[in-house]
């Protein structure tokens, strides 16, 4: 059981003594140690008289011609030395904390973001920096815009018509839309299929499939083709466009890399033109008015690192 002087040494201890102490037996005596603080030599050899009282051992034995530690003093010198060692370390080990990456990384997406090089950066920063969190909202271009501008999200990735006041935008990839139907469509299983049986078919499609949208093409494309004019569904979330295709409420225009896999599935047949599809842009937008904690800045300097280094021919998903 630790007795109760014990307990309160540490606290009635002048720590300012135990580095005076150290001081004294690294000069090899009080005259050098005074000149090292830069202090009078009554002034040194008052604290080493306090400290002596205060542990209740002789520290050092000192004369005019003779000056040596005690048993007392080299274990009391030794633990000196300890703790200073632990307190020069406190500076390395509080930088060592900074360079943990933490923090919170809130991204704003449109939904059809479907990118494997943007996926790949996400899982090597995320092993790189476990601690940090996300946050990803899905929503509409126009939405994902409005939070970056309200500095509300660490970067957004959405279709872009032009790009935004206040914005700075990267092309993260280029993808291509074509058309789908679902199983029960009279299309579905051809592949002799005549442009002009499109013809006054319903369509299905995204909230920014406008002529003056991001999706114009999509849009362009439709027209041509004499398809009915106003989409039968909208939505602003890619899987409910091909819930929509899938159940035959009309036909739709998706990513062909997106829909590939539901293609191999027989959930969709992609429908005629096969060429001359039309190619959107998916930027990546930044506040440059924002602060950016750690977790975010590093992520954005991957990103960009990867934009640099990949050419925009292999982000481009034209199969």
């Amino acid at each position: 059981m630790i007795k109760k002087y014990e307990q309160r040494f540490p606290w009635n201890l002048d720590w300012n003594l135990l580095r005076t102490f150290m001081v004294v037996v690294d000069e090899g005596g009080i005259t050098p140690a005074a000149h090292f603080l830069g202090l009078k030599q009554p002034t040194i050899s008052a604290a080493l008289k306090r400290l002596e009282e205060i542990t209740g051992r002789k520290l050092v034995n000192r004369s005019p011609k003779h000056f040596s530690v005690t048993p007392w003093g080299r274990v009391l010198y030794a633990e000196a030395r300890s703790l200073f060692g632990s307190v020069a370390q406190l500076p390395d080990l509080m930088n060592s904390l900074e360079e943990v990456v933490t923090g919170q990384i809130s991204i704003a997406m449109a939904s059809h973001v479907v990118s494997p090089h943007f996926d790949a950066v996400l899982e090597r920063f995320n092993a790189l920096y476990p601690r940090v969190s996300y946050t990803i909202s899905t929503l509409d271009s126009a939405d994902v815009i409005a939070l970056l501008q309200q500095n509300r999200v660490t970067f957004g990735v959405c279709l872009l018509r032009e790009p935004p006041a206040g914005l700075e935008t990267r092309v993260l990839f280029r993808e291509f839309f074509g058309l789908f139907c679902g199983p029960p469509h009279r299309l579905y299983g051809r592949k002799d299929i005549d442009i002009s049986e499109l013809r006054n078919e319903d369509a299905v499609s995204f909230q920014t499939d406008e002529i003056d949208g991001p999706l114009s093409g999509v849009a362009h494309m439709r027209r041509q083709l004499g398809m009915r004019p106003d989409p039968k569904g909208l939505s602003s979330n890619l899987p409910e466009v091909r819930r929509m295709i899938v159940a035959n409420i009309g036909i739709g225009a998706l990513p062909l890399h997106v829909a590939r896999k539901d293609v191999n599935a027989g959930l969709l047949w992609q429908l005629p033109p096969y060429t001359a599809l039309p190619a959107v842009d998916i930027h990546m937008l930044t506040n440059a008015r924002r602060s950016l904690n750690r977790a975010e800045a590093a992520l954005l300097e991957m990103l960009n690192a990867e934009l640099d280094a990949v050419p925009m021919a292999e982000r481009t998903y034209d199969v």
